[in-house]
């Protein structure tokens, strides 16, 4: 970079995906389509089988045999010679990009930050001399019960902070306290002198994609002797705060070794904690990433894609794991771009990746990868376990929230793929897509038929009625919206009309907007129903059959007719009851009160016929007086 001059991170950024990598490799490489990506052999080293990939979509290229990476601006450096800036010229010129002004205040943070780097390091530093040294023998012993080998240890840079307030301050006396502070290795307090943040802690580095340390966890380490240890009431896990140098919000745990491995592989996998990703490791499978003590955020998710366009998240098989994959899942539904999905895997409960990897060898961990489950099924099977299933209200607001986590991805077409994608999950457990409901009662049917009501004997007459509101329902289903409730208590003895009745339902209570054909369609299919063959002329005749009545007025009369019906209904199991309560309790003697509520129900019934009569009449005049 030519001295004095600082180029913002979001310009090189943007002259990075305004280059097509393949195209600027190819000028001097012949590139092969190998899938998604171009192979050719290295231009780095000499070989005879091609060992040297591109890819364009995340703008790097690498070679498995000598190990070159890099990007656009690499690959101009290392095979041109020139330097970043001048590389930087040039594309900018293919790019049709302006090389903005060097900005002074940047310079100086630029100056600043590599500062701060370099006090990390040299805290890392000095953590690891510590782990090696006297103090940190019983912290080695507790590396290795755990089963992470020196080796393992000094690749992830683990140290060890021992518990004294000023241990690390003083080792690093020579930096500013402020600077210190600024970097999260002190806590300051006022009225107090600052003192260290770790103390008896197991240090593990976290790192940039670049690979410079920015932030530490520490573990609690109860077992160390000597005074080392912590009580048990501090945090297991303490993390750096938020410092210019780390967003916790934005970073991942071993992002830049598994990056590399993740190429390799062709996954990358995320895990719940540090020593998950070190177990892991240690098991020979280094493709691991973990979030630092909070859920997954959009921006983690986002540099995820940015590597693979599925990546794999392991959590516990606990309430807490599962709640932490429903979060990310939910997240990324709603930043999903076209090919970006999560896929999820879980443990067998009270078990992490490291324990797994530690008792049953790396082959049981491959087996919990090779079966995973789709993020839209994910989302699904938790939102299902939280309603009752039996509940028409519960259907409905499964339905209802299945829809709405649709409708939150930013990506009309991903929204509509979704929308889609759960409605067949919901149509699997409830619709007529259940083997269930095709073998037996359903739970929705079994909400509709009120086996524990006495149900009164139903004339052919009342079964018309039935058929006729049934028709009606399935020319007009919005109305079932109207009186889901009371269709439930309607009447139905006829196995074809239950059938009719309880498909409609389930159909309308699934997919709120069906149009006249699907219904058809489902009608036919499930409840062998043929609306083509409708004799309506063999039933009562109603307005909201007539073709040419308008919808408002057919949808109005026809649940003017569904209360009439029920209330009819109501009436027969008051007089059954009447009777059953005469009889059991052998009021026999009052056999003249019982005559008079019977006359009582008589007149009633009769009520109920002329309001019927009068209520096909009153539509049908409506009718006539709309047409004109």
């Amino acid at each position: 970079m030519t001295t004095g001059h600082f180029l913002p991170p979001e310009f090189l950024d943007e002259l990075r995906q305004r280059i097509t990598l393949s195209s600027l490799i190819g000028r001097t490489v012949k590139l092969t389509r190998a899938g998604r990506e171009f192979r050719a052999c290295c231009p780095f080293h000499n070989e005879k089988t091609p060992s040297f990939y591109v890819n364009d979509e995340k703008g790097f290229y690498h070679c498995f045999g000598c190990g070159a990476h890099g990007d656009a601006i690499r690959f101009v450096t290392e095979t041109r010679g020139l330097s970043f800036m001048d590389a930087v010229r040039e594309l900018a010129g293919q790019a049709g990009m302006d090389i903005p002004e060097a900005n002074p205040a940047a310079v100086r943070q630029a100056k600043r930050t590599a500062t701060l780097h370099d006090i990390m390091a040299e805290a890392a530093k000095w953590f690891s001399e510590q782990l090696h040294g006297i103090e940190g023998a019983e912290v080695r012993r507790y590396l290795d019960n755990r089963g992470i080998s020196p080796a393992i240890a000094q690749n992830f840079g683990l140290g060890f902070a021992p518990n004294g307030r000023g241990r690390l301050k003083n080792a690093l006396s020579h930096h500013a306290v402020e600077k210190l502070i600024e970097v999260g290795l002190l806590i300051s307090v006022e009225g107090r002198d600052p003192y260290d943040r770790f103390r008896g802690r197991l240090m593990i580095p976290i790192k940039d994609q670049r690979g410079r340390i920015i932030a530490f966890g520490g573990r609690r380490l109860e077992s160390i002797e000597g005074g080392n240890s912590l009580p048990d009431n501090s945090p297991k896990y303490l993390n750096s705060p938020e410092t210019p140098l780390f967003d916790k919000g934005r970073t991942l745990y071993n992002i830049d070794k598994a990056s590399q491995a993740a190429r390799r592989q062709n996954r990358i996998i995320v895990v719940e904690g540090y020593l998950d990703v070190i177990g892991l490791a240690q098991a020979g499978i280094h493709e691991a990433v973990a979030p630092l003590g909070t859920a997954l955020t959009e921006h983690q998710i986002e540099r995820l894609w940015r590597i693979e366009d599925k990546p794999i998240l392991c959590f516990d098989g606990d309430s807490a794991g599962q709640k932490a994959a429903v979060r990310a899942a939910e997240r990324a539904l709603v930043q999903a771009h076209p090919g970006k999905t999560l896929s999820f895997v879980t443990l067998p409960n009270g078990k992490d990746p490291d324990d797994l990897v530690k008792e049953q060898g790396k082959s049981a961990f491959e087996e919990v990868l090779s079966r995973p489950i789709a993020l839209d099924r994910l989302l699904y099977r938790f939102q299902a376990s939280q309603i009752d299933p039996q509940s028409p209200e519960g259907r409905a607001a499964l339905s209802k929230r299945l829809d709405e986590l649709a409708a939150s991805c930013r990506d009309e077409f991903i929204a509509r793929g979704y929308r889609s994608n759960f409605k067949n999950l919901f149509y699997e457990n409830f619709g007529w897509k259940s083997k269930k409901q095709q073998d037996s009662q359903t739970t929705i049917a079994a909400t509709v038929t009120l086996s524990d009501l006495p149900t009164p004997t139903i004339s052919d007459l009342e079964c018309q009625y039935s058929r006729q509101i049934l028709i009606g329902l399935s020319l007009y289903p919005e109305a079932i919206k109207q009186r889901l409730e009371r269709l439930a208590e309607l009447a139905v003895t006829d196995p074809k009309l239950k059938k009719w009745r309880e498909t409609l339902i389930t159909a309308v209570i699934s997919e709120p907007d069906l149009d006249r054909d699907t219904i058809k369609a489902i009608l036919k299919a499930d409840a062998n129903v043929d609306i083509d063959t409708w004799d309506i002329k063999k039933d009562l005749r109603f307005p909201f059959t007539r073709p040419d009545i308008a919808p408002d007025l057919a949808i109005e009369s026809l649940v003017a007719l569904i209360d009439l019906v029920v209330e009819e209904r109501e009436l027969a199991t008051e007089e059954q009851q009447l009777k059953q309560v005469f009889t059991e309790e052998r009021l026999i003697a009052d056999y003249a009160k019982f005559e008079a509520a019977q006359a009582l129900h008589r007149k009633r019934r009769a009520d109920f016929q002329e309001r019927r009569y009068m209520l096909g009449m009153e539509f049908e005049l409506r009718t006539r007086v709309d047409e004109g």
